[in-house]
C-alpha cells in the first residue's frame, strides 16, 4: 500500500496511535529534521507524520530545515504527502474559517532552501518543470474530502509565500491581490519546492484564519480570532485528512 506522509501545521493534533521515531536518528545530506517523526496507521493505513514547526512548535519559521524534513520523509518510504497549514485571505470571498486547496504559488522568500551541494537535486532544479507544483490527484482527494463532509472549501488558489515573521503591510497586501494572489502564508513554497524535486507528489489543505492586512477590520481581537479559528479549523482538517487517506488507498 502507498505510504502517506502528513505534515502538520501548528494546530494539527498528532493521532494517538502513532509511534515516535527520534529525529536525531534520521540524518540526511541536509542535516537533521527539525521534528520527531511519527509512524503508524490511520484507519489501518500506513502513515508518517511530521510537525512542520517541531515538537511543541519551538522552531521559528525562518529556521525550518525544509530540505532535511522532506528528504527524511522520502527516505522513510513516503510516496505522497498531504500537508496542512494556515493562511490569511487576499480575497473577499475566501472567508476566515474557509479551507483552500491551492494549485499555484508565488515564492517571495529569501532563498531559504540551500541544496547546491547535491548535484542530482540541483540538476532537477535547473531542468525540472515547476509549472504545476501540486499534485492534481491529491488535490482532488482533499477537495472531495471537504465537500462530502459539508466543509466550505475553495478547490484552487494561488499562495503568496513570504518570509516570516513580519506580516505584509497594507500596500504589499494590495500588491499581492493585483498579482492574482488568493491567500498568503510563510511556508508553502519552501515545502513544495523540495517535494517537487524529490519527486514526491504533494497537496495542501490550508485553513484561512483571517483576512490579510489589505482589509481593515475594526473591533476584532486578532489573537482571540486566531485561537478560535485554530480550534475549530483543525478538527475539520483532521477529518479531511482521514478521508483523503482512505480515498488514496481505495484507489490502489
Amino acid at each position: 500500500m502507498t505510504k502517506i506522509a502528513i505534515i502538520g501545521g501548528s494546530g494539527y493534533k498528532i493521532p494517538d496511535d502513532l509511534s515516535r521515531l527520534k529525529s536525531s536518528s534520521l540524518k540526511t545530506p541536509y542535516g537533521v529534521p527539525g521534528s520527531d517523526i511519527y509512524t503508524g496507521k490511520i484507519n489501518g493505513r500506513d502513515v508518517i507524520y511530521m510537525s512542520r514547526f517541531g515538537n511543541g512548535n519551538p522552531i521559528n519559521i525562518t529556521g525550518i530545515n525544509f530540505m532535511a524534513n522532506l528528504y527524511a520523509l522520502k527516505d522513510l518510504g513516503c510516496e505522497v504527502i498531504l500537508s496542512t497549514s494556515e493562511c490569511a485571505s487576499l480575497q473577499e470571498e475566501i472567508c476566515p474559517g474557509d479551507f483552500i486547496i491551492p494549485d499555484q504559488f508565488i515564492d517571495l522568500t529569501n532563498n531559504r532552501i540551500k541544496i547546491d551541494h547535491d548535484d542530482d537535486i540541483t540538476d532537477k532544479m535547473s531542468s525540472g518543470n515547476m509549472a504545476d507544483p501540486f499534485s492534481e490527484e491529491l488535490r482532488d482527494h482533499l477537495t472531495e474530502a471537504a465537500i462530502v463532509q459539508g466543509i466550505t472549501v475553495h478547490n484552487k488558489g494561488t499562495v503568496i509565500t513570504i518570509d516570516g515573521y513580519r506580516h505584509a503591510t497594507r500596500a504589499e497586501s494590495n500588491l499581492y491581490r493585483k498579482w492574482g494572489g488568493d491567500i498568503i502564508d510563510m511556508t508553502t513554497s519552501q515545502e513544495v519546492i523540495p517535494a517537487k524535486f524529490l519527486e514526491v507528489p504533494l497537496a495542501q489543505v490550508s485553513l484561512c484564519t483571517a483576512y490579510d492586512s489589505w482589509r481593515n477590520i475594526k473591533d476584532e481581537d486578532p489573537v482571540l480570532h486566531y485561537a478560535e479559528m485554530i480550534r475549530s479549523g483543525y478538527e475539520k482538517i483532521a477529518r479531511i485528512i482521514d478521508y483523503a487517506v482512505k480515498r488514496i488507498q481505495e484507489e490502489e
